[in-house]
């Protein structure tokens, strides 16, 4: 199985190309033209954000986004005229942001290295995974900061213990505030929170199945922990994560612990080089899983991993999956 950027705590190995996929259902918030040029009231502002404290004069001009779901939040902000570059997809961009990021240079189809970032000239890179500031690689935010560009990383990253929708609006009104438009923040947010609510109330009487979340993995099981912003989306949608012990955004767990938590259903992340129907052969192919709830009955559902990490998509997750795991309550 391939890796992924988030999955660098579990190998040391090189990233590889992924494929674009369909994105996940729903519509996206609210978006609006790009900010206004120049200084903006409320400025200078300060945010610490993962422990780096920066202090912007003015907003942003030369932003790069350094993955997917930070580069829809940039994009469902309206900024794409202050955003010159952007980096590696985990699929499709929504459908909704395509015209938008289309004007935006692709710096490369993973992680760009450090002459081509600091080519685009930015003064402010966004990273929706702490790998994304790799020090090997001479991206790390100390050294940006040492050549005058600011830095963001998703506080999904650096959250001690869960992440929900506390951190959700965080990071959308941080971002916002950061490029002086704190009121398209505030209309994202609320649109988010209006879908989200929508899903909870239609499935809050109904029975919650335990979830198995199938991210990749062979000799172990590569899951959601407890701490990531996907353990909230199965939470919401209706469902129970059987790991939600695992204190870790993502994580490790042998097979033998899948198979002791009975899990009546199996939550597959579809991206990458292996498919949705490779990931389920590989489980179905196992005899040590047969007696597994979900695998003897064949219940599986599936969100695209843009879907499931911490951006504009989660309250489409939280309705995808919903729909899925709760097909009466639709």
């Amino acid at each position: 199985m391939s890796s992924h950027p988030r999955a660098l705590l579990r190998a040391l190995m090189s990233v590889p190309l992924l494929i674009p996929l369909a994105a996940c259902g729903g519509s996206p918030g609210p978006r609006e033209a790009q900010a206004p040029a120049g200084a903006a009231p409320g400025f200078p502002y300060t945010v610490t954000n993962c422990g780096v404290t920066s202090t912007y004069q003015e907003p942003p001009r030369r932003a790069v986004a350094m993955n997917q779901h930070a580069t829809e939040i940039l994009l469902a902000l309206g900024l794409e005229g202050k955003t010159v570059g952007t980096a590696y997809l985990d699929d499709a961009v929504l459908p909704a942001y395509r015209p938008a990021y289309d004007k935006i240079k692709v710096l490369a189809k993973e992680y760009p290295t450090k002459e081509v970032l600091l080519g685009a000239n930015p003064d402010f890179v966004y990273g929706g995974y702490s790998s994304a500031f790799d020090e090997a690689q001479g991206r790390d935010r100390a050294g940006l900061a040492k050549s005058g560009i600011n830095s963001r990383l998703s506080v999904e990253y650096c959250t001690k213990g869960k992440v929900g929708l506390d951190q959700l609006r965080t990071e959308i009104t941080e971002v916002a505030r950061t490029f002086a438009v704190p009121e398209r923040g505030e209309r994202l947010i609320a649109d988010e929170q209006r879908r989200i609510e929508a899903v909870s109330a239609r499935v809050k009487d109904k029975a919650r199945p335990a979830v198995f979340v199938y991210d990749s993995g062979d000799a172990s099981a590569f899951t959601s922990g407890g701490n990531g912003i996907g353990n909230e989306i199965v939470s919401l949608a209706g469902g129970t994560n059987v790991f939600a012990d695992l204190e870790d955004t993502f994580g490790d767990v042998p097979w033998e612990k899948v198979i002791e938590r009975k899990p009546e259903v199996v939550l597959i992340y579809d991206y990458g080089g292996t498919t949705v129907e490779a990931k389920k052969q590989r489980l179905l192919d196992d005899p040590a899983l047969a007696q597994v709830p979900a695998i003897k009955n064949q219940r599986f559902v599936v969100l695209p991993l843009s879907c499931a990490v911490l951006g504009v998509r989660v309250a489409d997750a939280v309705e995808s999956l919903g729909g899925q795991l709760h097909p009466d309550a639709a």
